[in-house]
């Protein structure tokens, strides 16, 4: 009886984890999804990945962006590239699949400083001016920044679960949390 009860509970488990979509998101990419999807994203160096996510519908975004400003780039075709247009694009889908824009809220990481220069000019300092450019955006947008994991000088792989929000964050040598 206690087999049969074990087995029943572990297909059932089985069931509803083949269920999940996990989806990968490039280097200047942009993606969404509905509960109870999964969103990734490899290798956050300087770049910053800025997760959106709406609890009330429980839809979530995921852009990982490269630089913070489309101004400053002649080819700035892609929008997903800058925290100043991914950001806006990345709201703008959210909310065209069902999201409440005023119940999204905002998760970052990232923007971590991966070689020493000697040079000290800003223009050297990628992940602190895309940090500083995504927060820009965030509350110029009205969306209010709830965690973050930003800085340092080490990589980071990070997953956004639609069902609750949270947001896992791998590293090496550094471990794993959530925020």
């Amino acid at each position: 009886y206690l087999t049969r009860i074990l087995l029943r509970f572990f297909l059932r488990a089985w069931e509803y984890f083949s269920m999940i979509d996990i989806i990968k998101v490039g280097m200047a990419d942009m993606n969404t999804t509905f509960c109870p999807g999964v969103l990734t994203t490899l290798g956050l160096g300087s770049c910053v990945g800025i997760c959106l996510y709406d609890p009330s519908t429980k839809i979530a975004g995921l852009v990982h962006i490269m630089l913070p400003s489309s101004a400053q780039i002649k080819n700035n075709s892609n929008e997903a590239k800058f925290a100043d247009t991914g950001i806006v694009k990345l709201v703008n889908e959210m909310i065209r699949i069902g999201a409440k824009r005023n119940k999204l809220v905002s998760k970052i990481a990232g923007g971590a400083q991966m070689f020493n220069f000697n040079d000290t000019s800003e223009v050297m300092r990628i992940g602190s001016r895309n940090i500083t450019a995504t927060k820009d955006t965030l509350k110029l947008l009205n969306i209010p920044l709830i965690a973050e994991d930003t800085g340092g000088n080490y990589g980071r792989t990070i997953e956004l679960y639609s069902e609750t929000g949270i947001l896992l964050i791998k590293t090496i040598g550094y471990g794993t949390k959530q925020i």
